[in-house]
């Protein structure tokens, strides 16, 4: 079996599984925030947020990671010199700080102490998607 593409397959998998939290724990804050009067509907958004957050989110970004990182070293790390991955590395950089952006405001929401409405969460809910686009095309296009 070839390593290389089992390591992008669990990598392709990590990355999707990483982006479908972060697309949707935004929208569990927005759904949170509009209902943060009502304590019992917001003690389940907790629940909900802190095992999207800590249960997926956080294994599936650090096994983007590793499978990532080996790829590289399957690849050569002479790849690191190339303009392709240096973007691409700065745009996942960009989308790992996003990802624990939104754990701090998934601590503010847990401390009672969230400040942002519902119209914040729904803005930087494209984000992710936005990154997403950008390194797909520079991977797929590989610009020197």
């Amino acid at each position: 079996m070839n390593s290389y593409l089992l390591f992008k397959s669990l990598h392709l998998i990590a990355v999707i599984s990483w982006m479908a939290g972060l697309l949707y724990l935004p929208r569990i804050f927005v759904y949170h925030t509009e209902n943060l009067e009502d304590n019992n509907t917001s003690s389940i958004f907790k629940i909900m947020e802190k095992k999207l957050y800590l249960y997926i989110m956080m294994p599936a970004m650090v096994l983007s990671w590793i499978f990532g990182m080996i790829l590289i070293s399957n690849i050569g790390f002479e790849t690191l010199s190339t303009l392709w991955i240096k973007i691409k590395l700065i745009l996942v950089i960009l989308l790992t700080l996003y990802h624990f952006y939104l754990g701090k405001l998934l601590e503010d929401f847990r401390l009672n102490k969230n400040t942002k409405s519902s119209k914040f969460f729904r803005i930087i809910n494209e984000v992710p998607t936005l990154l997403l686009i950008l390194i797909v095309f520079i991977v797929i296009f590989k610009p020197l």
